[in-house]
């Protein structure tokens, strides 16, 4: 599912962001980055949409080499990927409904199909009866559900988090966790990137720690490992 290999980064500014990495991935996995802040998982994070490129190294993702993509070639990638933000970015014009069709919409999914699919996503994430609010209308913690309907709704090889119940209280947060379990379940890869310990030892995952660009420890079913406010 993801391999990445001898992956290193080195911005502009001299910062080094990765160094030497090597992780392998497969298929159905649900894994947790997690490291202090400016530890490199960011950069990790927008590596696998490749939203970063690389210094060195090399990056697949369900075989495909990422890095050996033309630029018109990458948005194809990330339509196989549902990818989730922090802040939600959802559309404020568009409803509930709208906002999850949309990502069926840029790939011309037919109308039906689209109807069909954005009810079951929404029942999934709880918020079927929220189908037609706007998001201005939603708590945060509803907001992030409608990004995961959005991520979900075309069944993606892998569902990419970064930081997605960094906004929101430990109920919620615990609500939001439950909806990825879910997820996995019906075998979707998740990869997320998080500074929240609770989860993370509630969930008992795969965990990649990488502080100062490295990859200090990986384990089968990790433990947050930080202080909260690290």
């Amino acid at each position: 599912m993801l391999l990445m290999s001898g992956v290193s980064k080195t911005y502009p500014s001299g910062a080094v962001a990765l160094r030497n990495i090597d992780v392998h991935i497969k298929p159905g996995e649900f894994v947790f980055v997690v490291g202090p802040s400016g530890a490199g998982k960011s950069t990790f994070i927008k590596m696998l949409f490749r939203e970063v490129i690389p210094t060195t190294g090399k990056i697949f993702v369900d075989g495909v080499d990422v890095l050996s993509l033309k630029p018109n070639e990458v948005p194809y990638l990330r339509r196989q990927l549902g990818i989730i933000f922090q802040d939600y970015r959802l559309l404020p014009d568009r409803t509930v409904a709208e906002n999850v069709a949309f990502a069926m919409r840029v790939i011309e999914a037919p109308a039906n199909q689209i109807d069909q699919r954005v009810a079951e996503v929404l029942e999934l994430v709880g918020l079927r009866s929220r189908a037609d609010n706007y998001p201005g209308e939603l708590s945060g913690g509803e907001q992030q559900r409608v990004a995961i309907a959005r991520a979900i709704v075309n069944d993606p090889l892998m569902v990419i988090a970064d930081e997605p119940t960094g906004n929101l209280d430990p109920e919620t947060s615990l609500e939001i966790m439950n909806i990825f379990s879910e997820i996995n379940k019906n075998g979707t890869t998740i990869i997320m990137a998080t500074h929240d310990k609770t989860m993370v030892d509630y969930m008992q995952k795969r965990v990649i720690a990488i502080e100062d660009g490295y990859i200090v420890r990986d384990e089968v079913k990790g433990v947050y490992g930080y202080d909260p406010e690290e």
